[in-house]
């Protein structure tokens, strides 16, 4: 279950559908990756074809990301069964 965000826009479209702080041409994918990211407990049911998840390296250990479209990633941390500080970014 999402139990943090660290995007404002992302969690009032989780929480309410409004697209004003997303791309809404990306809202379906995104939508998509938020359910999945809400019923995920491992990091294995977040592994799904065309995903693209992999963990970041670097400076942000504990941190995995999915692709949404482009340079758009959804970014996450999974511990204890629950996914935090969800963020929607380009990092690249």
């Amino acid at each position: 279950m999402i139990k943090s965000f660290k995007h404002k826009g992302l969690k009032k479209f989780f929480k309410t559908g409004s697209t004003a702080g997303v791309n809404a041409m990306q809202a379906p994918k995104i939508a998509t990756r938020l359910e999945v990211l809400n019923r995920a407990v491992k990091i294995e049911d977040v592994d799904i074809p065309g995903f693209f998840l992999h963990p970041i390296t670097g400076n942000r250990n504990g941190v995995w990301s999915i692709t949404v479209t482009g340079n758009w990633r959804i970014t996450f941390e999974l511990y204890d069964g629950d996914v935090y500080i969800v963020n929607y970014e380009d990092y690249h």
